[in-house]
């Protein structure tokens, strides 16, 4: 089931590679970027949606012991908040699951292994490409060469903290956050406005209000 939920994702994405040029002919990778950051998030959003209809159909009560992806509303929202709009949701998608049993506070300080992506895009030869942001590992991910990165819950874009207040120490996640839950409209460096974001996040630490953060060994 698995596999082919990657392949659907797969189609979905090569269907969002367009060639852009402007009116002078110059190819510009980030043409429509808006439309197609959000357009990209409602493809990751049916994978998972499909995907979490099934195990629910066939595991109930069961279905998050046979199912790899999560949908999370952003816990910034007001409890009393119900617009029902898909961005105000995360996707995830489980790359390995924890050992831990309690989750970071907003209040908490964390260390993460982490990479961040924009959606991919296509170059002017067609070529595929996905430009990271943000890293605290270079090539292949191993936990035991990467150099976790210390900071608050409560100090990152909303859709960040609310994946962390869910995961456990040593949970790997795909997270798959819509701009409205990250820097909207407003540009960072190396990040265009209307960005959907994209990152491998795992958990490598939890510390409480107060407490001192070790230096990572």
């Amino acid at each position: 089931m698995r596999k082919s939920l990657f392949l659907m994702l797969s189609v979905a994405l090569a269907i969002g590679f367009t060639s852009c040029e402007d009116e002078s002919g110059t190819y510009d990778e980030y043409a429509n970027w808006q439309e197609r950051n959000e357009t990209w998030f409602i493809q990751i959003a049916d994978s998972a949606r499909s995907a979490i209809r099934a195990a629910r159909k066939t595991y109930g009560q069961d279905w998050e012991s046979h199912c790899d992806w999560r949908m999370y509303k952003a816990l910034a929202k007001s409890p009393d908040y119900n617009s029902g709009l898909l961005t105000d949701s995360i996707c995830v998608h489980i790359v390995c699951r924890g050992q831990g049993t309690v989750s970071p506070l907003l209040s908490d300080s964390v260390r993460c292994n982490y990479r961040g992506w924009l959606m991919p895009t296509t170059d002017a030869d067609g070529k595929r490409e996905e430009h990271i942001f943000d890293q605290t590992y270079y090539g292949s991910y191993s936990p035991a060469t990467a150099a976790p990165y210390k900071f608050g819950v409560s100090a990152l874009v909303s859709g960040f903290s609310t994946a962390l207040q869910y995961m456990v120490l040593g949970d790997d996640w795909h997270i798959y956050i819509p701009s409205p839950l990250a820097y909207g409209q407003q540009s960072k460096t190396d990040i265009p406005a209307y960005s959907t974001l994209h990152f491998r996040v795992q958990l490598m630490g939890i510390y409480p209000k107060g407490t001192t953060v070790p230096e990572w060994k």
